[in-house]
């Protein structure tokens, strides 16, 4: 009686490449060992958690390096080991690098967050529910089956919701946690029935068994086939913050902590966006004349709302600092569209992403700049207006100047060399795709876009009204500042380093 039962459980072994997985999993350990440490830390070192987090996600990100050498797969089919659940490849580190990266900054602005919050946050939880986020945002680059990819989807998502609503008793802080909540979960649903539909046409949930089989659907089938690409791409597109599924946006960065703003601006949409990269190029480009149109339309539409919604914004305004830049990171998210829509109607696909990669670099790190020295002013200017930015150069040069630098990048104007090189790379696969209509929408919104940005800038060095008012910079925050000062210098003195991340190694 055993002998046909030891073949059977012999086929549902898998080996399991522990180097490959390292990275999130270092992740969750630290987040569980800073969870149950919570318990036992006495109140006058909580800060002890904070630090222990900042050395997990430190350790994480140079888990990268040994998985440089070559593409590593695991939890794959005993039966066709070419088809696995889990893939390090180019593609993956060069997103867990942008997502571990960006938890590391969010993790020491966060640092002096806590510690200003006088108890207001509980420790504990923050950081587990921190480090949770950015396991899941972790795993879900390396996730090569819809169901890893929701899952993934999920466990970055959750524990983001209770982090926008964690502060005691913030009304605001509540509000903007409910509207997350509620408008993800609708995404999920839809996103998820979406999945389903994608089942049941093909019989798989691997990315690769998809791309093969749906070519092949019966034409009874094409319709639901085509229903579950469209409704697939709903969940990926509201974490990227595409109009029409943006209006969670502002509410939500003003009510959260502000290093948790700065996390979903650039963590949440290199969650959105990589998923969005796998379900369209990977697993459907059979369906490029569904998506390819749609993501296009999306591209336009949320670019425009974005720049628009963030040239309404009245530098007098109750935090209307955040408010600008989230409505900055729409329009941003529409420019990231634009070479994953090239990809469908391209002959290189694998450059189209390549230029979102590179895009969403620059992107991460200088947006992760700007948050980090409103999170200094937010210090001492509890309302983070526009206007409490005026004469920053008299009281903290340094700030003032990597502010300025940060908002030129994004604007794409010298010296940030970088930004300008990114729009022109994301502006030429719209192009070499024959999406001219695309390109010219895009150069309009980045016109439209100098004005806020350039007149941001304009008020660093203005004269102060009154006596200039000095602004001690604690030391994670002077660390994060530098971390990605040295970075976008660095990149826009040698923007062709961006180039060598354009191979995603996905083909």
């Amino acid at each position: 009686m055993s002998s046909p039962a030891q073949p059977l459980a012999a086929s549902l072994v898998q080996s399991v490449d522990w180097l490959a997985i390292a990275p999130p999993t270092i992740v969750a350990v630290v987040g569980l060992v800073v969870l149950v440490a919570d318990l036992f830390v006495a109140e006058h070192r909580k800060a002890l958690l904070g630090w222990t987090s900042v050395a997990g996600l430190a350790v994480a990100t140079m888990m990268l390096l040994p998985l440089l050498d070559g593409d590593r797969s695991t939890f794959c089919l005993t039966s066709d080991d070419a088809v696995c659940s889990y893939t390090a490849d180019r593609f993956t580190l060069v997103i867990q690098f942008l997502v571990l990266g960006g938890a590391l900054l969010a993790a020491l602005l966060s640092v002096t967050a806590l510690k200003d919050a006088r108890k207001e946050l509980p420790e504990g939880e923050y950081w587990f529910l921190l480090l949770s986020s950015a396991a899941g945002a972790a795993l879900l680059p390396a996730s090569r089956d819809l169901a890893t990819l929701i899952v993934a989807l999920e466990v970055a998502s959750l524990p983001a919701f209770a982090l926008v609503g964690l502060k005691y008793g913030d009304r605001k802080s509540s509000e903007a946690a409910l509207k997350f909540f509620l408008s993800s979960v609708t995404a999920t649903a839809v996103s998820l029935m979406g999945i389903s539909f994608v089942y049941a046409t093909t019989g798989s949930l691997y990315l690769t068994q998809v791309a093969d089989r749906i070519q092949n659907v019966d034409g009874q089938f094409h319709t639901l086939a085509q229903t579950g690409v469209v409704l697939t791409l709903v969940g990926f597109a509201f974490k990227t913050a595409a109009v029409p599924f943006h209006f969670w946006v502002p509410d939500t960065y003003v009510g959260a902590p502000l290093p948790i703003a700065a996390y979903l601006s650039v963590i949440g949409k290199a969650v959105g966006f990589s998923g969005l990269i796998l379900i369209t190029v990977v697993a459907l480009p059979s369906y490029a004349d569904v998506w390819g149109p749609a993501l296009a339309a999306l591209a336009a539409l949320t670019m425009t709302v974005g720049n628009a919604g963030a040239l309404r914004q009245q530098a007098t305004r109750a935090y209307s600092a955040v408010r600008l830049l989230a409505w900055s990171s729409v329009g941003q998210a529409g420019y990231l569209l634009v070479p994953i829509a090239a990809a469908a109607y391209s002959g290189n696909a694998e450059k189209s992403i390549g230029s979102t990669v590179a895009y969403a670099l620059m992107y991460g790190a200088v947006n992760l700049g700007a948050f980090a020295v409103a999170a200094l002013v937010g210090r001492t200017k509890v309302l983070n207006r526009v206007a409490d930015y005026r004469g920053l150069y008299a009281s903290n040069p340094l700030s003032a100047l990597l502010l300025a630098f940060f908002l030129l990048c994004l604007a794409g104007l010298p010296p940030g060399i970088i930004g300008l090189f990114a729009k022109v790379t994301v502006f030429s696969a719209a192009v070499d795709a024959g999406l001219g209509w695309l390109a010219v929408v895009m150069a309009v919104n980045v016109v439209i876009a100098l004005f806020y940005y350039l007149q941001w800038t304009a008020l660093l060095f203005r004269a102060p009204e009154g006596e200039p008012e000095k602004h001690r910079v604690p030391g994670p925050v002077t660390a994060a500042i530098a971390l990605t000062g040295v970075l976008g210098i660095a990149l826009s003195g040698a923007p062709q380093l961006v180039l060598r991340f354009t191979d995603t190694g996905l083909f």
